[in-house]
Formats: C-alpha cells, sequence, structure tokens
C-alpha cells in the first residue's frame, strides 16, 4: 500500500516574518503546569465531597495518561504550527481539521473569561474583608476583569518572549501555592484533625450531579497539547517535547490531587466558595496554626498563577485561528504576523475582542457572578473536549495503519490509549449537561445545548463560506 503524500501547511508567505522558536523545556514544564494546573478549576470539584478523589484518579489514568502518550506521539510525528488543528487534518481531512480548531479556540473565547473573574476575586481577597464581598458584585469584576485582559492581550503581542514570562511565573506561583496548600493541610490535620472522615470517601450510589464534575475534571487536564499548538515556536521540538510532557504531566497530577485533598481536610464541602475556595482554604488553615500573616502574600501570588493560566491560553488557543487564517478558513487577516514582533497579533487582538464580548453578555440580564461563571465553565467543558476526540480517535487509526512502528509508542500503547481517551472524553461530554444543584434542568441544559450547536454550527458556516475562496489542495489522509 503506497502512503498517501502529506502536504504540510504553509505557515507564512516569502517576505513574512518568521515565528520566533523562543520556548524550551523549562519554558514548556512551567507552561504545562501554568495550563493544566488550573486551581480555580478545584474548588467547584472539591465541593462535592471526598468522593471527587475517585473520579481525579479515573480522570487521570483514563484521560490525563492518553492525552500525554497523544501529545508525544502525533506532536513527534507532525511537529508544526496548530498542534490539534494540523493532526485533525491529516488524519481526518480539511473539514475536521477546521472544526476540531474552532471548537479548541472558542471555548477559550470562554474559558479565558471564568479564570478572570477568578483572578478578581482571588485579588480582592487581599484587601480582607472590606473588599472581598465585592468579588460578587458585577459592576467591580467586570471592568476589573476587563482591564486584566487588556493587559494580556498586550503583553502577547509584544512577543512570545515577553508573554512567556507571565506563563512561566505563573507556573511558579501554581507551584507555589499548591505546595503550601499541601503543607498547610498537613500540618492542620495533624494539629487539629479534620471533620473530613473515611465515609466521606466512600462511594453510595450513583449521583448523577457529582459525577457531572467528572466532565470538568477532564477540562482541568487538558494543556498538554497546548506546546504543540505552538510547534513552531518550540527550539528542537522532537527532543524539547517528550521529556517536558513527562515531566509537567507528573507534576500536574501531583498538584491537582494534593490541592483537591487538602482542600477537603481544611473547608467543609458546604463552606467551599466557587471563586475563592483555595485561597479561602489557605486562610482557614493559616489562622488555625498562627500563621495568619500568610493569607495576603499567597493571594498575591495566586493572582500571579491565575494570570499566568489566562495568559497561557489566550496565547496557545489563539495559535489557530492564525493558522486557519493562512488555510483561508477564516479571513485572511487573522494570518497576519506584527512585522516588528513576528505575532500574530491580529489574531490575538481578536480573541481578546470576542472574550471580552463574552464577558460583558455572561452578566446580561443580572446574571449573579456565580452563575455566570458556572454556564461559561460548563460550555467551555464541551467545546474544549471536542477535539480530544479527533485526537484519541487519530491514535486509533495511527495503531491499526499497516507497516511497522516508526513513532515513540507500540500499536497496542497507541490502541488501548486511543480507546481509553475516546470513551473517556465523550463520557466527559455527555456528564457536563448534567445541572448543578442550584440550577433549574432545563434552563441549564437549554443554555448548554444552545450554546453548542450555535457554535458548532457557526464552525461550519465559516468552513463553508470561507472554503470556497480557498484553492483546492492535494489531500491529506493517512
Amino acid at each position: 500500500m503506497t502512503p498517501a503524500v502529506e502536504v504540510e501547511p504553509k505557515l507564512a508567505s516569502p517576505g513574512t516574518p518568521q515565528l520566533k522558536r523562543v520556548l524550551g523545556r523549562r519554558d514548556l514544564v512551567l507552561l504545562f503546569v501554568v495550563a493544566v494546573v488550573n486551581l480555580n478549576v478545584v474548588p467547584s470539584v472539591a465541593a462535592n465531597g471526598g468522593v471527587t478523589i475517585w473520579l481525579w484518579l479515573l480522570a487521570l489514568v483514563f484521560f490525563f495518561w492518553p492525552q500525554g502518550i497523544a501529545v508525544i506521539e502525533l506532536g513527534g510525528r507532525y511537529p508544526g504550527e496548530g498542534g490539534v488543528y494540523l493532526w485533525t487534518k491529516k488524519f481526518f481531512g480539511d473539514f475536521h481539521g477546521f472544526l476540531s480548531g474552532w471548537c479548541y479556540w472558542t471555548n477559550n473565547v470562554f474559558y479565558i473569561p471564568t479564570v478572570l473573574l477568578y483572578l478578581v476575586g482571588v485579588a480582592l481577597y487581599v484587601g480582607g474583608d472590606r473588599t472581598k464581598a465585592l468579588a460578587d458584585d458585577p459592576s467591580v469584576t467586570f471592568p476589573a476583569a476587563l482591564a486584566a485582559l487588556v493587559v494580556l492581550v498586550v503583553l502577547n503581542v509584544i512577543g512570545v518572549g515577553v508573554g512567556k514570562w507571565v506563563n512561566n511565573l505563573g507556573g511558579i506561583g501554581t507551584f507555589t501555592i499548591a505546595a503550601v496548600l499541601i503543607v498547610l493541610g498537613i500540618v492542620t490535620f495533624a494539629t487539629h484533625g479534620s471533620a473530613l472522615s473515611a465515609s466521606d470517601f466512600r462511594v453510595n450510589g450513583a449521583d448523577w450531579r457529582i459525577i457531572s464534575t467528572f466532565g470538568t475534571m477532564c477540562f482541568g487536564l487538558v494543556g498538554l497539547e497546548l506546546a504543540s499548538v505552538m510547534g513552531d515556536e518550540i527550539r528542537d521540538p522532537q527532543k524539547t517535547l517528550p521529556p517536558a510532557v513527562a515531566l509537567g504531566g507528573v507534576a500536574s497530577g501531583v498538584l491537582y490531587i494534593g490541592a483537591s485533598l487538602t482542600l477537603l481536610l481544611a473547608v467543609p464541602k458546604s463552606s467551599i466558595g466557587v471563586l475563592q475556595g483555595v485561597v479561602e482554604a489557605i486562610g482557614n488553615m493559616a489562622t488555625q496554626v498562627g500563621a495568619k500573616w500568610i493569607i495576603a502574600p499567597l493571594a498575591v501570588v495566586l493572582s500571579i498563577s491565575i494570570a499566568g493560566i489566562a495568559s497561557a491560553w489566550l496565547s496557545g488557543s489563539a495559535r489557530i485561528p492564525f493558522v486557519a487564517g493562512l488555510d483561508r478558513y477564516l479571513p485572511s487577516a487573522l494570518g497576519k504576523l506584527h512585522p516588528c514582533t513576528a505575532t500574530p497579533y491580529v489574531a490575538l487582538i481578536a480573541h481578546g475582542f470576542f472574550s471580552a464580548i463574552f464577558l460583558a453578555l455572561s452578566f446580561a440580564k443580572g446574571a449573579s457572578v456565580k452563575e455566570a461563571f458556572t454556564i461559561l465553565l460548563a460550555l467551555a467543558v464541551v467545546l474544549q473536549l471536542v477535539p480530544f476526540l479527533y485526537v484519541y480517535a487519530a491514535l486509533i487509526k495511527l495503531a491499526l495503519r499497516h507497516g511497522a512502528a516508526d513513532g515513540h509508542y507500540s500499536k497496542p500503547v497507541l490502541m488501548v490509549s486511543g480507546l481509553s481517551g475516546l470513551i473517556t472524553t465523550a463520557l466527559g461530554m455527555v456528564v457536563a449537561f448534567v445541572p448543578p444543584t442550584s440550577a433549574s434542568a432545563w434552563k441549564f441544559d437549554g443554555k448548554m445545548a444552545f450554546g453548542t450547536l450555535f457554535f458548532l454550527g457557526l464552525g461550519g458556516f465559516f468552513y463553508f463560506v470561507y472554503g470556497r475562496r480557498r484553492a483546492p489542495t492535494v489531500a491529506t489522509q493517512i
């Protein structure tokens, strides 16, 4: 069987400034930690009690481990700007490639506002009782989150060499906060005990409102693929990427389990706040062990960590409309690089603009901050997991391909990883539609169904409208 000819996508036309390779192994490890370990996900998960620790373990084994296999295998075989967009396009054709990239990008249009809301909530905690109550006031949280978004867009337009330091500081901040949280939890448990008992970890039947958090967990564990989305900005990607994925993946899993367990030990599940849960846990434990002075400094560090999360996802996901603009699936202006900084500045500004719009819409009709956070996060979960259906299906297709294995992993490993990831991803998407306890089922599912279908349909519209303007190309089937 003669393999089909593969056509690599052009990243820039002659005379266009090229993307700069500025990301090394340390940058990637910190990028993975800051992108994967999103501590704002932990409170909404931990609020469901000790049984969620078992769900974390299931998500790590059946979703996160296959994700690492996929990133190393596909990133090594097909390096280049675009990551999931590029891989899906090669295995399943242009339309599916575009749809995968579209969902990856648009989910971040929603997700970044949730991160910014969390950033504002934690930053307000620094001021103590006088300011932390303002986290529930939209007239304060909206302009503050919008200002943070503008700053992050500007920093990333200036260049990856500058923007990566926001990501790196965020990664260091994530390590610091998670480590302090775990240490405080151990000290508090040793000196004061905990209201958490062994029975809290017992699984008593299937509570779908708790199982629904499994989708949020899978969503919280994505991020290893982010470096491959920026594949043309990594120094020696085939040597740099595999060890960085391994180190970043192990660190992320340990930090997630440790932070979740410590939060449960420190704060009763009924008292865990969605927007300030981690810093509340730190405050609770620090007060018990006589170290209340540490609360404000750690809230500042946590704010830096959250800013790094927002910067990483803004920077990485903006590369999708950049590549799609080069391919003429989206307006070609999105494929422009800044003549001085060699960054996809139009795509970054467009990303910031649409995130600002949805940040504003989330407060429409007097919605509370918590309600806005919940619906944006749930919709982001579904859209984010769509590309992973393609990624894991690509692993299965690769495992079934004839000929000797020429990648990092054997065919059985690729097949098991692909099947595990595909099934787990589909389950995570389904349970994301289960409404939280405080929400109306019909209202929640109605918004979720409308939002999902709207953005899938909008992606199809853009593909077929701009696809007609694109010159025919050789099929890129594998």
